[in-house]
């Protein structure tokens, strides 16, 4: 139970005091008492298995979290434990970059320094200050939600702020106070709220501004942050229309040549050779820029321009775009053959007749190391591999989202589909068919299929073996 002693600091007063008592029920009592010195007792009585609260490291980490920012002074165990007056308290005039700095170590003792802050100050129609930091979100691992406090008039509040600031801020570090939130009510009561829409409001504008004022005062320091800030910004344009108005103004794509471009750069730059022959833009993407390097390569060939999306967010903001954006469509760098992935009017003929392809699709499957393939023979360049292996856009875009936990988990239990493309034109092809040696003409073949596996990182343990001895073979 609890006891509270208390002396009025008004001269008039003299002895007299009062002795409060509760023991956690709605009833209390209250007397008068006499208390020979001025101020405020406060008396615990805890329980055996509540005895870690009497001692001097849990009380010391009690006052810290909760009380580490009041503005009235607290000594404990000989020293002072709080900071009266916090950074945010103050005006940013009088601040130094070295001042925002310190502070964020004063929160976050072991973070890597933040990329940039935004000092919040409004004192009307709403009394709002706080100082908000951008993290580096490169790694998934990394993304942390409730990560902002909030303060009322220095008071710890909470580090929940979902419903007082926008969704994808909620990614955001740092500090917000104001006394026009109200506390201890329903998120959907805080949504309904109009001071809280006004600053919610307000703290995303306040985020527009600040991103869209250091592209254009420094776009090379922009974009060399760009794999951290990219994080925020696509999932606030995911998440607000608002934001997605504005961030169209700072929003960048990067490609496998890290150079990056705004969206209306990028349309200017693919608009020519990347439409087809259904007049929709083609975004080729890759995943993975070193274990698609060869379809990237061919890609380039082509005259293609080849985009990288290998961030957190990128499968569900490519999603979103392509319905956001007329007549495009986003397609991975190795979902079909380089001729597909853009269809033109122009086809090639092919070297082989309908009855070659298939006889040689016999001996194809005969040597595929296992299911979840399916054969076709393409009409290629003699540039081309004589053997490729693809995966379908939709359903490994789905698969990938299912990883990214994009509310398509069923996918994740779908087996793996790939195409095993055959160039029919390639001088290898057309001399396995002339092959005589049925064993040879097998290994042939398979030496191609173990070729387009390697290419796609797909080629592992006793396969892998099998196809270094055969090479081996072949160029004794």
């Amino acid at each position: 139970h609890v006891e509270v002693i208390t002396r009025s600091q008004k001269e008039e007063d003299a002895t007299k005091a009062v002795q409060w008592k509760c023991d956690g029920s709605p009833d209390y009592s209250l007397e008068n008492i006499t208390k020979d010195e001025k101020g405020t007792q406060i008396i615990l009585h805890i329980s055996e298995e509540s005895s870690e609260f009497l001692e001097t490291a849990r009380i010391e980490s009690l006052l810290k979290k909760y009380c580490r920012f009041l503005p009235v002074e607290i000594t404990f165990d000989g020293k002072t434990i709080n900071n009266t007056k916090p950074t945010w308290t103050r005006k940013p005039a009088d601040l130094t970059h070295e001042d925002y700095m310190a502070f964020y170590k004063e929160l976050y003792p072991f973070a890597e320094d933040p990329l940039f802050y935004i000092h919040l100050n409004v004192d009307y129609p709403f009394n709002l200050t706080g100082i908000l930091y951008f993290p580096r979100l490169k790694k998934q691992a990394e993304v942390q939600k409730n990560k902002i406090q909030l303060y009322s008039r220095q008071v710890f509040v909470t580090e929940t702020v979902e419903g007082i600031v926008p969704e994808f801020l909620t990614l955001l570090h740092g500090v917000i106070d104001s006394p026009d939130i109200p506390l201890n009510v329903s998120r959907s009561y805080l949504q309904s709220d109009s001071n809280v829409k006004k600053i919610s409001s307000h703290i995303m504008k306040k985020v527009a501004d600040k991103l869209e004022e250091l592209y254009k005062e420094n776009r090379v320091d922009f974009e060399s942050k760009w794999d951290d800030i990219g994080v925020f910004i696509k999932y606030g344009m995911m998440s607000e229309d608002k934001f997605y108005e504005r961030a169209n103004n700072f929003c960048l794509l990067k490609n496998t040549e890290n150079k990056y471009f705004t969206p209306s750069e990028y349309k200017d730059l693919i608009q020519l050779n990347q439409e087809d022959r259904h007049k929709k833009l083609i975004y080729i993407y890759s995943t993975e820029k070193e274990e698609q390097h060869p379809f990237i390569n061919a890609a380039r060939n082509k005259g293609y321009d080849v985009l990288l999306m290998e961030g957190i967010m990128d499968m569900h903001f490519l999603n979103f775009i392509e319905q956001k954006w007329e007549n495009t469509h986003f397609v991975r760098v190795d979902a079909d053959i380089i001729d597909k992935l853009i269809e033109k009017e122009e086809k090639q003929e092919s070297k082989l007749t309908d009855a070659e392809k298939e006889s040689l699709k016999t001996i194809v499957e005969s040597q595929l190391p296992k299911e979840g393939f399916t054969v076709q023979f393409e009409s290629l360049s003699e540039k081309d591999a004589p053997v490729m292996i693809t995966k379908p856009e939709f359903m490994r875009r789905m698969k990938d989202l299912s990883a990214s936990g994009g509310g398509y988990s069923f996918m994740g239990n779908m087996p793996d589909h790939c195409n095993l493309v055959v160039n029919a034109n390639h001088p290898v092809i057309v001399k396995v068919l002339a092959e005589k040696d049925a064993a040879l003409q097998s290994s042939l073949i398979r030496q191609t299929i173990d070729l387009a596996l390697l290419s796609q990182n797909m080629l592992r343990g006793e396969d892998l073996t099998k196809f270094i001895q055969r090479s081996v073979e072949m160029i004794k």
